[in-house]
């Protein structure tokens, strides 16, 4: 990715995260052992698209006239699907949405179903020149050098095109919590402009403070084909792009600011495995990044010796790794003393409600060094789960989740969407 589109990202991934900053903490009597700081980075090396794939015929990789394909994606409101795919008779031409890509929920956040052939569109790769399109075309035929363009009726060497609407017809389907199916079928049998089309890649991006990561991810419009679509447009062969995309395809989330809690001669305060959440606070951190209301619960309590809430200068919430620039950290001055235990809790911004939590045993406080293996991810058991970064109901995606009332437990890698990271990978813990 270009410099500043990273830096693009930096500036629109300020996500709407509650939460309340404090350092107010108490005292319990103990025998002091010094101070330490312990430090929270997110770590994440992001990427800008949350799913990416490839599609092809049913019997063969092409999609022949009057077969279909399909493409199962999850997407958050504002979140668009994007492919390519090559018109077979043709030198250079593809058939693909224009950026963003395909929207599937309109503006009230309703998801959109039924016939939405009207937002595909033939496009010219610029790389060979036209011949008039059909069986008899020769690959790859001579260079050319021009841009991206939009084919509308005729292109640059006046061959003429039925609408793209009437070649490839594109039909959604809601399947529920957040999860679509696209299906494309091939309607150029028997017209003029009768094609195969060839296998196909398609990619969705995340969507954080109301903007698009990566708003064109497999093509740009008025500028040079790149990361591997000539090789779809010219010969059909999904594989370089499909390799390009499958790269900045992963996982993107911030974390919300940081519960720190130091507490003596009791179990972790903030949470149990197998039970479900206390109505203590927990809840609003998992499922909104707001930390203050469990932190006002504890304060005072007994054995609860300091809590904080730490959030990240400017931004409130840790951003990833993004390109060179390196993931938000929190520090904080601890005041420790003999048989203290840290516990930790920060969310997973774009989840339902998991969040990040030491285990039930917390953290030695004295103990120096990297503590990130003492990290686990957890489900709250309080909100339905969809696609993490994909999810229409996600709070931090301008959602509103929906209950559900589980025991609390850890979430398993892979799980039912996706595959992350290693957690040290995502959240680093160092005290010193």
């Amino acid at each position: 990715m270009k410099k500043n589109k990273i830096a693009h990202w930096v500036t629109i991934a300020l996500l709407p995260l509650t939460f309340a900053a404090c350092d107010d903490h108490t005292d319990i009597p103990g025998d002091s052992s010094g101070k330490s700081t312990i430090t929270v980075q997110n770590v994440l090396d992001s990427k800008p698209l949350v799913e990416s794939g490839t599609f092809q015929g049913p019997t063969t990789p092409l999609i022949l006239p009057g077969e279909s394909a399909t493409i199962k994606f999850s997407a958050a409101k504002g979140e668009a699907l994007s492919f390519v795919t090559m018109y077979g008779a043709s030198n250079d031409l593809f058939f693909a949405p224009d950026n963003p890509g395909i929207q599937v929920y309109d503006t009230e956040g309703n998801p959109i179903e039924g016939d939405v052939s009207a937002q595909v569109k033939l496009w010219d790769n610029g790389t060979r020149i036209n011949q008039k399109p059909g069986a008899t075309v020769n690959h790859p035929g001579s260079a050319d050098n021009n841009n991206v363009t939009e084919v509308n009726g005729s292109d640059a060497q006046r061959n003429t095109y039925l609408p793209a609407a009437k070649l490839v017809k594109a039909s959604l389907k809601y399947d529920g919590n957040s999860m679509f199916t696209l299906t494309l079928k091939n309607m150029s049998g028997g017209t003029p402009n009768e094609t195969p089309l060839s296998p196909g890649v398609w990619a969705v991006s995340y969507i954080a403070g109301g903007n698009l990561l990566n708003a064109s991810p497999l093509f740009m419009k008025d500028k040079p084909s790149a990361n591997g679509l000539t090789s779809v447009a010219e010969a059909g062969d999904n594989a370089p792009l499909s390799t390009y995309v499958s790269s900045i395809t992963g996982i993107f989330t911030p974390l919300s600011p940081v519960l720190v809690v130091i507490y003596n001669g009791i179990d972790n305060p903030l949470y149990k495995v197998g039970e479900k959440d206390r109505g203590q606070g927990l809840k609003e951190l998992a499922q909104k990044g707001d930390a203050s209301v469990l932190a006002s619960f504890l304060k005072g309590k007994t054995g609860i010796k300091s809590v904080y809430v730490l959030a990240a200068p400017t931004t409130n919430v840790l951003l990833p790794r993004i390109g060179d620039q390196p993931g938000s950290s929190v520090s904080q001055d601890i005041s420790v003393s003999n048989g203290d235990r840290l516990a930790i809790a920060t969310m997973y911004g774009f989840s339902n409600d998991w969040f990040f939590a030491t285990g039930a045993d917390g953290i030695d406080p004295q103990k120096k060094g990297d503590a990130s293996e003492s990290i686990g991810l957890y489900n709250n058991g309080t909100a339905i789960d969809q696609f993490p970064g994909a999810g229409i109901t996600q709070f931090n995606l301008a959602g509103t989740p929906l209950s559900e009332s589980m025991p609390i437990a850890a979430v398993p890698n892979p799980n039912a969407f996706t595959t992350l990271p290693a957690i040290k990978d995502i959240v680093k813990i160092s005290i010193q």
